[in-house]
């Protein structure tokens, strides 16, 4: 399992996240910014836990993002 963070605060609406990975995050047509779909907020952190059949989509998501607000961490 992983756990997927984004501090969508910071997005800047670039839509990298978004090519790689179209089932995980969205573009909001509300105010431009990525959504990790599923993703839960606390403290301006949206996070998800997931398979780990997706990690290495989020590694190109977070390697595409220009402005570094993915996180990814490996759960035990």
């Amino acid at each position: 399992m992983i756990r997927i963070t984004q501090q969508r605060q910071k997005c800047i609406g670039c839509n990298a996240c978004v090519e790689v990975s179209k089932f995980r995050w969205r573009l909001s047509k509300k105010d431009g910014k990525c959504t990790l779909i599923g993703g839960t907020e606390k403290k301006g952190w949206y996070s998800i836990t997931v398979g780990d059949d997706e990690l290495e989509e989020t590694l190109l998501a977070i390697k595409n993002c220009p402005v570094n607000i993915i996180r990814v961490e490996t759960l035990k």
